[in-house]
């Protein structure tokens, strides 16, 4: 099932994410932030932007959410999303489900690109954004500092609408969160 998190879900998050930062370069965080770091980051995120979770029988093992890409309100319409399912549910088809789920969200809220920032090789989050429609953008070599590693980062992207001009405000998700159409959106997924 598909649902809005709430700040509750903080602590499965967290066990997602940590093996993830404490082990791979996927993420560029190098401290293991806390679940109440975590629950602060989706009541934040929730005000402007989706995070969803994936629930198996009343368990979080998925989540995802959009963020803004830049600061300046020249950017409103672009969002940086980002994924990280459970070591235990992979290889299910949950990553691309959540993940239709949350840009279809973006779609609800006016925002016309996302964008996925990915670790390189990444060769399965390369694979998986690409199923989803997005296109190599551009390459940032030697970007971050990891694990005794120079990595580089790769940035996809994907239109999911063409932009008006002038474009229509983006809608905060908070506008949005207990909408019919997002209902139903997340209940397709």
């Amino acid at each position: 099932m598909i649902r809005i998190a709430v700040e509750a879900d903080a602590a499965a998050c967290h066990a997602i994410y940590a093996p993830i930062v404490e082990t791979s370069a996927i993420t560029f965080e190098t401290g293991l932030p806390g679940v109440e770091a975590m629950a602060g980051r989706i009541r934040a995120r929730l005000a402007h932007h989706p995070w969803l979770v994936w629930e198996d029988d009343g368990e979080v093992v998925a989540y995802a959410y959009a963020g803004r890409f830049r600061e300046r309100a020249a950017y409103d319409w672009i969002a940086e999303t980002s994924i990280y399912v459970h070591e235990k549910a992979r290889r299910r088809g949950i990553a691309r489900r959540l993940y239709g789920a949350l840009l279809g969200a973006m779609r609800l809220q006016g925002i016309n690109q996302a964008v996925g920032v990915i670790t390189l090789p990444g060769d399965t989050s390369v694979a998986m954004h690409e199923a989803m429609g997005f296109a190599p953008a551009g390459i940032w070599p030697k970007a971050g500092y990891k694990l005794g590693e120079w990595w580089d980062v790769g940035v996809w992207s994907l239109f999911l609408s063409e932009p008006a001009n002038p474009p229509r405000p983006v809608v905060p998700f908070a506008g949005l969160a207990s909408s019919p159409a997002l209902r139903a959106l997340l209940d397709a997924g």
